[in-house]
């Protein structure tokens, strides 16, 4: 019963988010931006703690503190692929060009936006400066992850309108991916590059995979198997740092993170490694991704849908989770029927604004209940439209 009314509801909720984002004109605050506040700039901007303290605090605060610190709101190139990827799935669905025409609109966009320098291909990175525990990187530095979501919705635009100049673009994003990231391990079977082209010796797992499952789709899509081996030698670092129990780290090795088996980032390894598999029929790692989506679904959801934070710590229940477990569990209703409707039965009751945005996060105590554009709408307008799309 739950099921066939969240199936009713679909439409409508993706029109209202929709609408809700487009109304900002699909800018906003973002999870990171506290060093956009030109306040905390002074007064905290000058050093690599000072500005930890600053972003981590704005983080954590129960209540959104960017409108009070005069963050401005401002586009994510992440969170404009996803929207895309969205309407291309909803155009898709309903064969309605108003989506299709939305999705290019905003292509071009994301075309504008696209990091300035002189780097070796398109490229994009985020509209704030950014001070992490192993790296420091100023406004509009590209990296590897954000590129590659933009990279996922000009590959998706190109499957939907056989418009060569967006399979043209990922060719030139390629360039970026190859020549400009730091090479961190490099060997006859693997191969590991960096999260941004800055000094740094820290490997993010889902950087090489995400990388690899573009470079994959780019090969098939254009006939052009130049770098195939390159994709496969990405994808095999990662495959080969998935745990006897079946997950992966956030980190190789994992004392460089305090991130441990998280829930997005495990889902984002799980997308990566399905396409890169989709796109080249090899199959010779299915077992290594079966094994992980059994540790996504029994170590990184509750029994009532809820996305758990890691595998060992339940709260907070964050939107991106609840988003990212629908997106994945949704290809799968054979093997986990009903999964992905769980989850978002679960998201849309607890972490839903029927004026048409979605919260933050739900801890024991409270709910965050305010709206990062990209973090929040944008992930589950895309969660969303793929399963309203399976479902159709």
């Amino acid at each position: 019963m739950i099921e066939s009314l969240l199936t009713n509801k679909l439409g409508l909720i993706l029109d209202q988010v929709y609408k809700w984002s487009r109304d900002r004109n699909y800018r906003g605050h973002n999870k990171h931006d506290a060093l956009n506040s030109p306040i905390l700039k002074v007064f905290l901007g000058w050093s690599k703690w000072t500005r930890i303290i600053a972003t981590q605090g704005v983080m954590r605060f129960p209540i959104n503190l960017r409108p009070i610190l005069l963050v401005p709101h401002s586009y994510n190139p992440k969170g404009l692929s996803l929207l895309i990827r969205g309407l291309l799935l909803r155009h898709k669905t309903h064969k309605r060009n108003q989506y299709l025409e939305e999705a290019e609109t905003l292509l071009n966009k994301l075309i504008e936006i696209r990091s300035p320098g002189k780097w070796s291909g398109a490229c994009w990175g985020y509209h704030y400066p950014w001070q992490d525990l192993g790296f420091y990187a100023k406004t509009n530095t590209p990296n590897a992850v954000v590129t590659c979501f933009v990279c996922e919705a000009f590959l998706d635009a190109y499957r939907v309108t056989n418009n060569r100049n967006y399979l043209d673009i990922v060719s030139d994003s390629i360039e970026f991916l190859l020549n400009d990231l730091v090479v961190l391990k490099d060997t006859p079977t693997e191969l590991c590059l960096s999260y941004m082209p800055i000094s740094m010796k820290m490997r993010v797992m889902d950087v090489s995979i995400l990388i690899g499952s573009v470079i994959s789709q780019y090969c098939t899509l254009s006939n052009n198997t130049e770098y195939m081996s390159i994709s496969k030698r990405l994808v095999n670092y990662v495959v080969n740092q998935q745990t006897d129990y079946y997950a992966w780290f956030y980190t190789d090795p994992p004392q460089d993170s305090l991130i441990r088996h998280d829930n997005y980032h495990t889902g984002f390894i799980l997308d990566a490694l399905w396409r890169y598999m989709q796109a080249t029929n090899d199959d010779s790692y299915r077992e290594v991704y079966l094994h992980g989506l059994k540790f996504y679904a029994d170590k990184l959801f509750n029994q009532d849908g809820s996305p758990r934070w890691m595998s060992d710590k339940d709260f907070p229940h964050d939107i991106h989770g609840a988003a990212q477990g629908i997106i994945t569990f949704s290809r799968h209703q054979d093997t986990y029927p009903g999964f992905s409707n769980k989850i978002a039965s679960w998201t849309i009751s607890n972490l839903y604004n029927e004026c048409g945005r979605f919260y933050y996060q739900q801890t024991p105590f409270y709910t965050k209940r305010f709206t990062l554009l990209r973090w929040c709408n944008a992930w589950m307008a895309f969660a969303l439209a793929q399963l309203e799309l399976e479902q159709n």
